[in-house]
């Protein structure tokens, strides 16, 4: 009966995953220990999956997606009211987005039992920008640009290159500075790697009615980045700027 159970859920293995850290950067690697305890009946484990996942913005809603996926292949087999513990590493993809605005990411661990619900748990990070983006951002702030939301939306033509179903926007207003009254905001799409991000801006000038109904109040450019020196991009974003308003 114990057997029978626990293929339903009850008396099931649990599963909880213990970071080294939950405020992580994008491209680095975080320790964290896999804790398993057994349920009232022997099983079998088949593999522990690891999910980064995040949700994003759709016509119909949100829905929930995976940034990284990965599997720990280890055949386990759990006792009634036995401890296990297995340490692993997890990578942080550099298109994990930022946690801004109404941005969440979380860590899904998940154990692999046939013939059973397969135990879960779930743990939410604090992602942070890399250097780079950051610098982007104090560059911003030194323009006049005031942050006013970070969305994740749905990207199913993948116009970014990013090879994710969705990207992350940046939504910048000018409060100050020499773009006051000349432009409504800029969004910003960043697609980073090891060695360059790449950041796309979509400028939106002032203009009148006719001009927003025919789209030419709005104008599109990217600029590659490759050191995070927020005084040689501000002077990038602002030529690109300039170039727009």
């Amino acid at each position: 009966m114990k057997n029978v159970l626990a293929s339903i859920g009850v008396g099931n293995a649990n599963v909880d995953t213990v970071l080294s850290s939950t405020t992580v950067t994008p491209g680095e690697t975080v320790n964290a220990e896999v804790h398993i305890d057994g349920g009232s009946a022997e099983q079998e484990i088949g593999a522990i999956r690891f999910e980064i996942e995040t949700q994003y913005a759709t016509e119909e809603g949100y829905e929930e997606t995976d940034v990284d996926r990965f599997t720990l292949t280890e055949d386990l087999t759990i006792e009634p009211g036995q401890e296990e513990t297995r340490s692993v590493e997890i990578d942080v993809p550099y298109g994990a987005p930022v946690t801004l605005g109404n941005v969440d990411v979380w860590v899904e661990t998940e154990l692999d039992i046939d013939w059973a619900v397969d135990p879960e748990d779930k743990d939410y990070l604090d992602v942070q920008p890399t250097p780079r983006l950051q610098a982007v951002f104090d560059a911003m702030d030194e323009l006049g640009f005031s942050f006013r939301t970070a969305e994740c939306e749905a990207d199913p033509y993948d116009r970014y290159g990013s090879g994710q179903r969705f990207i992350q926007e940046f939504e910048f207003t000018p409060q100050a500075g020499p773009f006051r009254g000349d432009l409504d905001e800029v969004e910003l799409v960043a697609r980073e790697s090891a060695d360059e991000l790449t950041l796309f801006v979509e400028i939106d000038r002032r203009g009148g009615l006719l001009s927003e109904m025919a789209d030419t109040d709005e104008s599109k450019t990217s600029l590659t980045i490759r050191d995070a020196d927020a005084a040689t991009i501000r002077e990038d974003l602002q030529r690109v700027l300039e170039k727009h308003a």
